[in-house]
């Protein structure tokens, strides 16, 4: 099995990930050699852009918030530089505005994160008429509401009362959901 995998990577095995989780970053890059990549690894969104520049590769997984800036750069440039780069956007804040913006930029496919090696690869090797199998342990309707809180919660900087406003939500009431650790 692991021979068809190295057969449908194809003969450019490179592979950037740009993520500013290092735990998450280096055993991703780990689990990604081990499926016949070489992989080359960034945590912000300028070491991106200078891997993507002097050695764009045909591959790359790329997380959409990162320390110093948006990861959609990246995929910018990566476009620029190589056109036939298969790109998947990461991203524990999932929502339909920017799964749209990474797309029109030019990503192959978006995933919520927690994505594992599997779906990321699914999504990787994917053809364009041929889309991923759904993933194994989907996010649950709870885990996508926390998610969804969390996102607004960043967007207005950590204002809770703003926040609730603009979720239509007692103050106090997001205060104990911000206040429990995320469901699974």
């Amino acid at each position: 099995m692991a021979d068809k995998k190295l057969q449908e990577i194809g003969p450019d095995k490179t592979l950037l990930l740009v993520d500013d989780d290092e735990f998450f970053l280096r055993r991703l890059a780990k689990a990604m050699e081990k499926r016949g990549f070489e992989v080359e690894t960034a945590e912000t969104v300028v070491a991106g852009k200078a891997i993507a520049t002097g050695r764009p590769p045909a591959h790359a997984v790329i997380d959409l918030r990162l320390s110093d800036g948006n990861g959609l750069d990246v995929v910018e440039v990566l476009r620029e530089k190589r056109p036939d780069c298969r790109v998947v956007v990461l991203t524990g804040y999932g929502a339909i505005a920017t799964a749209v913006a990474a797309v029109k930029i030019g990503a192959t496919d978006y995933l919520s994160k927690p994505a594992d090696a599997t779906d990321i690869m699914n999504a990787l090797l994917a053809t364009d008429d041929d889309l991923p199998p759904p993933p194994e342990n989907p996010m649950s309707a709870d885990r996508v509401r926390w998610e969804h809180i969390q996102r607004v919660y960043e967007l207005c900087d950590r204002n809770v009362s703003e926040t609730a406003r603009r979720l239509n939500m007692h103050r106090r009431t997001l205060q104990r959901i911000l206040a429990k650790r995320s469901p699974r």
